[in-house]
């Protein structure tokens, strides 16, 4: 059974060739951009791993625009033009309804498909997914991958190729570095490595209610298990499942998480929860507020009206909060507790707390003044509220705020990188219950 090699038109002109192998409901493989079927096909281990879905299922396996049997010379791969191509592979295959296997940047276009294109799409199987907003790196690593991928080709493609296989054995990296060759321009992999830095669903993810199986490589050096559980649970019907190994690749090393796969696909139903404990080690950003002077405001205005301040409170976190992307956990009546799936986010929704209650005292005639703290790290969650050390250090650093501060660790600090916010140092202190000292550091928010 050899792959039928096809080509479809998208809406840019692009041409787009896809492979189809099996009969039976639609399987669209949207790979990562250094696949190519053709190349593949002719490895025994991908070609098994084809051949066992198609045992079941049409599977429809593309080639992402500039990459394989596609159009090579392309100067647009952004999330809009992917979603499009995505598109026009399906009304070429003439199917109502399709399943999607997106793996790494491939899923991007999957979700944004997903969005667009509600009833088109049954189930979605995401390997080794990340959405920037959501990991924790935000993309900076992609950073010295675009500068070695412009300096020195051949040296990017066998970095590219050790991160794929980073235990070996030198016969497989030799190997990806030769099908990344002879799949992909320098040109066209940069564009892709930038899309990968920038492209951002966070914010809308919550929106694809699809039944969604998200797997992760343990060891995976292309993208951290913690980013494929963020994305797992931002997702509304998601289950995750931690996959053995370290090979970033899904169609070479162990297969046998298939079968999961097609159970998944024949059920119809996410896997039961507590055989994937989807929300183990996920990485977020907490955020505590707190009214400075609450009680004193309380005795001075009385209860009724000092309620009336309080609601006001809650209102503009409440907006905001959701305004950013942030999650309520709970409120202690003069402050909140919030967690984020985007550090980025959560350090915006930070500032925007503070520039909201100081414009609100400007105008109003009973100040707001609050205090904001931060932390970042893998808390437990139980029963809808969050526990550990995590929560606990952000809670210790923002009762170190006073009135209009906000206050981070340098672990927050350096995750934000890069990103133009403004820092002073506040020196260390050793918070309650832990035995070293943590470095914090002020946010500088006034324009």
């Amino acid at each position: 059974m050899d792959p039928a090699i096809r080509f479809c038109t998208s809406k840019d002109g692009t041409r787009l060739a896809y492979a189809i192998l099996g009969r039976g409901l639609p399987l669209v493989h949207v790979p990562g951009f250094t696949m190519s079927v053709e190349r593949e096909w002719e490895d025994p281990e991908a070609r098994a791993w084809m051949e066992r879905i198609a045992a079941e299922r049409m599977l429809v396996r593309c080639d992402r625009r500039g990459t394989g049997a596609s159009q090579r010379e392309v100067s647009d791969v952004s999330l809009g033009t992917q979603v499009d191509d995505l598109a026009a592979v399906v009304e070429h295959v003439k199917a109502e309804q399709v399943d999607l296997f997106a793996a790494y940047d491939g899923v991007l276009p999957a979700l944004a498909y997903t969005l667009a294109n509600p009833d088109r799409v049954g189930h979605l199987v995401l390997f080794g997914a990340f959405v920037r907003g959501l990991d924790a790196n935000d993309g900076e690593s992609y950073d010295a991958l675009v500068s070695l991928a412009r300096q020195n080709w051949s040296l990017f493609r066998r970095t590219w190729a050790g991160i794929g296989f980073p235990s070996g054995p030198p016969e497989r990296q030799r190997w990806y570095s030769r099908l990344v060759s002879q799949t992909i321009s320098a040109e066209v992999a940069v564009a892709y490595l930038e899309f990968m830095r920038n492209g951002d669903l966070s914010r809308s993810i919550q929106e694809v209610h699809a039944p969604a199986l998200v797997l992760h490589r343990e060891r995976d050096g292309y993208s951290r298990p913690s980013s494929g559980r963020a994305v797992a649970a931002q997702l509304p019907n998601a289950s995750f499942i931690p996959l053995p190994g370290d090979i970033g690749i899904p169609v070479l090393g162990d297969h046998s998480y298939l079968e999961r796969v097609l159970e998944f696909l024949r059920d119809g139903r996410p896997l039961r929860s507590q055989e994937l404990p989807m929300h183990a080690g996920l990485f977020r950003t907490i955020l505590f507020t707190d009214i400075v002077g609450h009680t004193e405001m309380m005795q001075r205005l009385g209860d009724t009206k000092g309620r009336d301040v309080l609601r006001e409170h809650e209102r503009i976190t409440r907006d905001l909060l959701k305004q950013h992307g942030g999650a309520e956990v709970k409120t202690m009546g003069d402050g909140f507790m919030a967690s984020f799936g985007s550090v980025t986010s959560a350090m915006e929704c930070a500032i925007a707390l503070q520039r909201a209650f100081a414009a609100h005292t400007e105008s109003m005639p009973e100040p707001l003044h609050v205090r904001v703290g931060l932390n970042a790290g893998e808390p437990i969650e139980e029963d809808g509220d969050l526990f550990g050390a995590t929560v606990i250090l952000a809670s210790r650093i923002a009762a170190k705020a006073g009135a209009g501060e906000i206050l981070v660790p340098d672990t927050v600090r350096g995750l934000l990188s890069g990103k133009n916010f403004l820092f002073t140092d506040r020196g260390e202190f050793v918070p309650k219950g832990f035995e070293d000292p943590v470095r914090l550091y002020e946010v500088r928010w006034k324009p």
